[in-house]
């Protein structure tokens, strides 16, 4: 355990800051080989209930294993599990995830804080959701709705900051969009969503379904995050960065600052949640071994 605390990954970890947010109290999180006690409704039975209920770190040493060829994330040398009591495994080329993992739940300290947790539940969601037809089929009806109210289809000329920063953030990426991904983007000039061509939606849905799971997940939550398919296709492409896709994201509302002023602890949350949320969903596409 000295060794990976002391790994370059690990500290590069400890000295991210990552920030508070309260959406993400209710996640459940399971640690351990199931309970041997009779099976009952419910979530998993597991020794992380223990966090659950009593919200305080019952753990004293966070490691990294192998089962097979995959990667484990260890809690007192038992293997992490996800809310719905499946082995957290990691393929090979995601050891960069399984340090990330293991970093969050090494600095939980003496109260647990399920929203710390982003890598976590970004890997729960795909490997307990993102493996089955059904939920996929869901997934992808979901962000093909997006493209109807896609946050970088609606222009306005004025106010001027909100004009300028469109044009600056949005007008690439729709050109982007066209020409890298052959989706052929409707814009609209007023508050009217405009009509997407159906062979837009065909050649989107082809796209979605071209994804693996891991992909499938980042792009679902940066797309939540942002309210834009089109911004979480080109994270998930990597043709934006996470601070790219933050700013055009923010274009609306840092229209607004540049006006009016930062409301504090409304604003300055948003800034660090959506880099938080993208921040995980550009790590998850790693496949550093």
């Amino acid at each position: 355990m000295s060794a990976f605390r002391s790994s370059p990954i690990l500290r590069l970890c400890r000295s991210t800051r990552w920030p508070t947010v309260q959406n993400y109290a209710q996640r459940r999180w399971s640690s351990s080989e199931a309970s041997t006690s009779p099976k009952v409704d419910g979530p998993a039975q597991t020794e992380t209930n223990k966090a659950e209920i009593t919200m305080k770190r019952f753990w004293k040493e966070v490691g990294i294993g192998k089962k097979g060829d995959d990667f484990t994330v260890t809690l007192d040398k038992r293997a992490l599990k996800t809310p719905s009591g499946n082995t957290l495994l990691l393929p090979s080329n995601k050891g960069l995830v399984a340090a990330l993992i293991a970093a969050e739940w090494d600095h939980q300290e003496t109260l647990l804080k399920p929203h710390a947790l982003p890598m976590t539940s970004i890997v729960s969601r795909a490997i307990d959701s993102l493996a089955e037809d059904s939920t996929r089929q869901e997934v992808e009806k979901t962000l093909l709705n997006y493209l109807e109210t896609d946050t970088v289809c609606f222009f306005h000329d004025d106010p001027e900051p909100l004009h300028r920063l469109q044009t600056k953030y949005w007008v690439p990426l729709i050109d982007w969009a066209r020409s890298a991904l052959g989706l052929e983007i409707a814009v609209s000039n007023s508050v009217l969503s405009p009509n997407q061509p159906r062979k837009t939606i065909e050649e989107a849905s082809k796209l979605i379904r071209a994804l693996d799971r891991w992909e499938l997940a980042a792009l679902e939550r940066a797309t939540i995050a942002t309210k834009s398919l089109i911004i979480g296709l080109a994270l998930v492409k990597k043709h934006l960065t996470v601070e790219g896709a933050a700013l055009a994201a923010s274009v609306e509302v840092d229209s607004q600052i540049e006006r009016w002023g930062e409301v504090e602890d409304t604003h300055d949350v948003d800034y660090q949640d959506v880099r938080r949320q993208l921040g995980s969903a550009a790590l998850l596409l790693s496949k550093q071994s």
